[in-house]
């Protein structure tokens, strides 16, 4: 059974009527453009099959009543008197989104209904942006106010950042608003303007779950940060993305070593990214997958945020034949990464580096091979 027809059903046992709506919001992969997102740089994500979805009908109060199955639990808030989470749970993604919702002049309605998911949480698959983008469209929904995938992706941002002190760049909430099927999505992180561009023909983007998870990370994703905004106002500049890798060069020694290795990251990451558009426009499979190799290598030795389990699992793919390239997605320190693979050749694939990762590491992964999807969107009626 699908998990649209899983929370339209237990929407009926709950509420005793079918939903009005069900809406659903992706999670994201992201295949190059790693920690630029927050230097006003370009990421290139995809909207995966996995997904946030939620049964619901509106209310006539001002309330919002919420079941989530993947909690087994009951929550509810009223949206004239939101409180500030103490110690945060799934609800609090809610009332920061119809915080950030109202914040910018919406006028919100009440809803009860079903979520669920199966967007893993804490793998770097972004379940949480996939909760906030199903949130706004639930909003959507039951107060008619006009759909706009940008000013969404924001205000869930905002969300994230202002309600729950987490300092995320824009790349996971645009790309679960904005997702196009079949295609990778180019975000230029500070003007938002979008590029699609499909894979290379007969490629397939298989994800390499470690079964492990991040500890530490928000602590230290918001020390890279700092530290990168520390760079920028070395050179004089907003944002990392103003420095051309040609500056760099001949700057990069009046850096201390480690805020260099720090910027090198970006300003290399950057420019692989917009390499990578050009691959993948011009169907260059070896050109992409030779990238998505050097940003792992990129993240793990300048940018310092990848894992054991992770540098095992990217050296396992990178080993198959049938492996373009492979790197750690997300923002580190466990989680997953993502492998760019000839399509006839993935059952192989999948056995093959589920295999070698457990014998280099005695953990078991989770491979998932997925296509692209839509961003946040009704899927009924």
């Amino acid at each position: 059974m699908s998990l649209k027809e899983i929370v339209g059903q237990r929407f009926q046992a709950e509420f005793g009527a079918d939903p009005a709506s069900i809406v659903r919001a992706p999670g994201r992969v992201n295949l190059i453009g790693e920690h630029t997102d927050y230097n006003d740089g370009f990421v290139f994500p995809m909207a995966i099959e996995r997904a946030t979805f939620i049964a619901l009908r509106p209310r006539a109060d001002n309330k919002v009543v919420a079941i989530s199955l993947d909690m087994d639990n009951r929550r509810a808030f009223a949206l004239d008197d939101l409180q500030r989470p103490t110690e945060t749970e799934w609800i609090d993604y809610l009332i920061g989104v119809a915080w950030s919702l109202q914040e910018r002049g919406y006028d919100l309605r009440g809803w009860e209904g079903v979520v669920s998911g199966d967007v893993p949480i804490g793998s770097g698959l972004s379940s949480s942006a996939a909760l906030e983008l199903a949130t706004a469209r639930a909003f959507y929904e039951v107060s008619g106010f006009a759909w706009d995938a940008a000013a969404m992706a924001l205000a869930c941002q905002a969300a994230e950042n202002e309600w729950l002190g987490v300092k995320c760049g824009i790349m996971d909430q645009m790309i679960s608003a904005a997702g196009v099927a079949d295609r990778a999505l180019l975000i230029d992180c500070r003007s938002l303007e979008t590029a699609s561009a499909p894979l290379p023909p007969d490629t397939v983007v298989v994800i390499l779950d470690t079964n492990t998870r991040r500890g530490l990370v928000d602590s230290a994703y918001n020390e890279r940060r700092e530290q990168c905004e520390a760079a920028a106002r070395h050179f004089g500049v907003s944002a990392l993305r103003d420095v051309a890798g040609e500056t760099f060069a001949r700057r990069e020694q009046e850096l201390a070593p480690l805020m260099r290795a720090r910027a090198r990251h970006v300003i290399s990451e950057n420019e692989r990214t917009l390499r990578a558009r050009d691959a993948m426009n011009a169907g260059d499979a070896v050109t992409l997958g030779q990238l998505m190799i050097a940003s792992h290598i990129s993240l793990r030795d300048d940018f310092a945020v990848s894992s054991p389990a992770l540098d095992a699992i990217v050296a396992c793919a990178n080993a198959q034949d049938s492996c373009y390239g492979a790197r750690m997605t997300g923002a580190g320190f466990g989680g997953c990464a993502v492998a760019l693979v000839k399509a006839d050749q993935v059952e192989q694939f999948v056995a093959r580096v589920g295999a070698c990762y457990q014998d280099a590491t005695e953990n078991e992964s989770i491979i998932t091979v997925t296509g692209a999807s839509r961003g946040a969107e009704t899927v009924f009626p």
